[in-house]
């Protein structure tokens, strides 16, 4: 019987991983609210004035008067490529366009305020052409991750000062597809395939993986007006663990056409019969994987996992005419994520190695009202990347951000239409497309080529105020 030890059949857990890589920086959307994209995701100290500050700062809420409805939806074009060291070759992304939605309804009365928001704070895709080199780590890797967040506002000193919050319920989705690598599996003789010649990215077989969970938090805010012209804020969004406990994990054979090109003997009698005679297809040797109890027949698989926390504080300037200024700064706890492990109901459990640290993201807008109530956006922020060197991988080759917002929104009536763009640009960065098995190893040993990511953004929001 071959004994499967390929990285790449336990790898495969990185669909389990892959919501670790959900945030701001990476798979994390801060695309909640069309105004707040356009001033450059500002609005921890002077949210927007519309029901998408139940998210950028729920104590603000009670700012709204009467009913506040607001909806919208965000699309995102991702692009990027890999280029490797040492043959220059090129090969591009193949993402498709992700449209997250965001749905927040506000009532104030006097000096409470109810709401619940409906957003989507960590999804995306990371997806690669067919016969992408770094397939043997990730073809496919895909989140989504939708928090329901009920909230309460109240006012402390009237016109002054409140607080708000509230729980957060999350439901998360993952989705990986994977292609296993010949050369690392073991033959009945001990020798891997690749031992015996086989080239390594020899593809025989693809794996899925797609898992659901929900996951349990909450969300408060303080929201002040320090003086008439100023304001100030914080918010805190606590990590909320999702337990994927009956992920499913599906395996498929892929033919090599190989045979074997002479005997193997066999190592506890060389005298006597081949292990493995010569012509031996070896989509028969390794087919046995795919059926009965083999280790890679449809299974079970189960993993925990943690989206991080999110603080933030602003400050938000009114004192020239027609003109809001904000001023964002906000930290997420990536820094939990060292190691994950995975455990599949067949397949040997393996420990993913990522090693994140804290990310941390500035942010900067300005609003100005021209005429009629029309209000021109725009906005630049920086976010820090929480990926060290090692760990830019097809998952999703992340790196550090700069973004560049503008926007309009268009009053009509009790309604208002806000329009917005963002530009995601990035310097580009090193990267590998093989696993890293231990944290001895480093960047310079891993490392094979240069991963490029960019992004634009497009979004439309509805307010309607009654």
């Amino acid at each position: 019987m071959i004994v499967t030890r390929l990285a790449l059949c336990i790898a495969v857990a990185g669909a389990i991983a892959a919501p670790r890589e959900s945030r701001a920086q990476a798979f994390g959307l801060n695309e909640i609210g069309t105004c707040a994209l356009a001033r450059g995701f500002t609005g921890t100290g002077v949210p927007c004035r519309d029901a998408s500050m139940l998210y950028w700062n729920p104590a603000a809420a009670t700012t709204l008067p009467g009913l506040s409805v607001y909806a919208g939806a965000a699309a995102v074009q991702l692009g990027g490529d890999f280029t490797a060291d040492f043959t220059g070759v090129q090969e591009d992304a193949d993402v498709p366009t992700e449209v997250p939605p965001h749905v927040f309804v506000n009532y104030t009365r006097n000096r409470l305020a109810l709401g619940v928001g409906v957003y989507v704070p960590y999804g995306l895709t990371s997806q690669w052409q067919d016969n992408f080199s770094g397939r043997f780590s990730a073809l496919k890797a895909s989140l989504a991750t939708i928090y329901v967040q009920p909230t309460i506002a109240y006012e402390i000193v009237p016109g002054r000062m409140s607080v708000g919050g509230g729980p957060v319920i999350g439901r998360s989705s993952v989705e990986l597809r994977q292609a296993l690598d010949l050369s690392t599996v073991a033959t009945p003789v001990g020798l891997t395939f690749g031992q015996l010649g086989v080239a390594p990215g020899t593809e025989f077989g693809r794996a899925t993986l797609e898992g659901d969970a929900w996951g349990l938090g909450f969300h408060v805010g303080f929201h002040a007006r320090a003086t008439p012209n100023l304001q100030l804020g914080a918010r805190y969004l606590t990590e909320i663990k999702f337990s994927y406990d009956d992920a499913d994990a599906t395996f498929t054979q892929t033919q090599t056409g190989l045979v074997v090109n002479a005997d193997i003997p066999n190592p506890l009698n060389p005298s006597g019969p081949p292990a493995i005679p010569v012509g031996t297809p070896i989509d028969a040797l390794v087919g046995t994987q795919f059926s009965g109890s083999g280790l890679l027949t449809n299974q079970k698989v189960s993993t925990a996992i943690e989206h991080p926390f999110q603080l933030a504080v602003g400050l938000g300037y009114t004192g020239l005419p027609n003109t809001t200024l904000a001023l964002d700064y906000q930290l997420i706890g990536w820094s939990a994520f060292e190691t994950l492990p995975v455990n599949f109901q067949r397949a040997p459990d393996r420990a993913l190695i990522e090693d994140y640290g804290n990310a941390w993201a500035v942010r900067t807008g300005i609003e100005y009202l021209l005429f009629n109530a029309l209000a021109a956006r725009a906005g630049f922020s920086f976010a820090r990347t929480p990926a060290p060197a090692e760990t830019v991988t097809p998952l999703l080759p992340d790196q550090d951000r700069y973004n560049y917002s503008i926007g309009l929104g268009i009053p009509v009536g009790n309604f208002a239409l806000d329009l917005g763009y963002l530009l995601v640009d990035t310097k580009g960065r090193r990267g590998r497309i093989v696993e890293r098995a231990s944290l001895a190893q480093t960047a310079g040993q891993l490392n094979t080529g240069f991963y490029r990511l960019d992004a634009n953004i497009f979004s439309a929001s509805l307010k309607a105020q009654f």
